[in-house]
């Protein structure tokens, strides 16, 4: 039986929903569901395009490791990373001191992709690559122009959030 969850831009109202490729990324996808519901600050990419993500604090134990990787997402695709310290801290990045971003532990990055012409490269770390565990079935078109508008009017007290489907 598929899982679902709900991805929601909580201030502007809008959500989408997405399955869980539990065949593609097993352990990625069981620790993303045991430790729903998460969510945070909502950020949009300045490197890899047409990506809305937020970072929470590290949850899964252990780590799922490299599952479904890309580093070219595409429109729908629902990411997984997980971050030291040393790779996401730069202040250049200009993340608030009190982000996970900041954390000794390190991030957890959940994010979504709403468009196409992705790269996940950093011109500080390289290549990105990132464990695709959920694809966007519903709700894609409305969380694309919730997603742009971000990108265009800011992304302050904006918040992404995961939880399970309804």
């Amino acid at each position: 039986m598929s899982r679902y969850i709900t991805i929601s831009l909580d201030k502007r109202g809008v959500s989408c929903r997405a399955v869980l490729l539990d065949e593609q990324a097993p352990r990625t996808c069981e620790a993303v569901w045991r430790a729903l519901p998460q969510g945070d600050q909502a950020y949009h990419a300045k490197y890899a395009r047409n990506e809305v993500y937020t970072l929470v604090a590290p949850f899964a134990d252990p780590e799922p490791g490299r599952e479904n990787p890309t580093v070219t997402p595409i429109p729908g695709d629902v990411m997984y990373f997980a971050f030291e310290p040393w790779e996401i801290g730069n202040p250049a990045y200009g993340y608030d001191a009190e982000s996970e971003a900041h954390s000794a532990a390190g991030a957890t990055d959940l994010a979504i992709f709403y468009d196409r012409n992705n790269l996940l490269i950093n011109g500080d770390a390289g290549w990105v690559p990132g464990n695709v565990f959920a694809t966007i079935v519903e709700g894609l078109d409305d969380m694309a122009a919730a997603a742009q508008d971000l990108w265009l009017r800011g992304v302050e007290g904006e918040t992404l959030s995961f939880r399970h489907a309804d």
